[in-house]
């Protein structure tokens, strides 16, 4: 558990990271000051939730993961807007020393660099915990179970309801012969 926890507090900043990259040195934002700063703040925000619920714990390039990650990133979304303003709220006495990027001693809540891989983190974190499995670990649990079972076709009845049992290994053949016999019965 913890080191699901440490990948997805690592995954969270690596996204954060890369979001606050793009601001800082690509578009020169420095800072979410000045007209638009609060919105820029919760927009990138938000931003940075979708991409993190997106990769971190199942990601949504795995097998079955679309919905999964579709709702992770909707949720991410919302709650990376919430974790902002909480930042910009009550995180003000905070003061992180990045004078090399920006021009005065600004709270963390003002600051990209800061505050996107610091939500990240904690998103991802939370989204890595919260994947319950699908790892070699379950997938040895599930093989050591038992076989699997078949369930052959079943007897036709007259009120339309069909009857099935469950087949094992040696009834193989007897399933070969219930399968071929299903469609002269339904020519009633």
């Amino acid at each position: 558990m913890l080191r699901r926890l440490f990948l997805g507090l690592v995954i969270g900043l690596l996204m954060g990271g890369l979001v606050a990259a793009g601001l800082v040195a690509g578009l020169h934002i420095t800072t979410f000051m000045g007209t638009g700063g609060a919105v820029l703040a919760y927009l990138t925000a938000a931003l940075t939730g979708v991409l993190t619920g997106l990769v971190a714990g199942k990601p949504i390039w795995a097998s079955g993961a679309k919905i999964e990650a579709g709702l992770k990133a909707f949720f991410g979304a919302l709650l990376a807007a919430g974790l902002m303003f909480a930042l910009r709220q009550w995180a003000g006495g905070f003061h992180p020393p990045i004078t090399a990027l920006t021009p005065e001693d600004l709270p963390v809540g003002d600051l990209p660099a800061a505050a996107l891989p610091i939500i990240a983190a904690l998103l991802g974190g939370f989204f890595e915990l919260d994947n319950t499995g699908g790892g070699p670990e379950d997938a040895k649990k599930g093989e050591s179970s038992g076989a699997k079972k078949r369930i052959a076709a079943g007897e036709e009845k007259t009120n339309g309801q069909s009857k099935s049992r469950v087949l094992e290994d040696d009834d193989e053949g007897e399933a070969e012969q219930a399968v071929a016999a299903a469609p002269k019965r339904a020519k009633r």
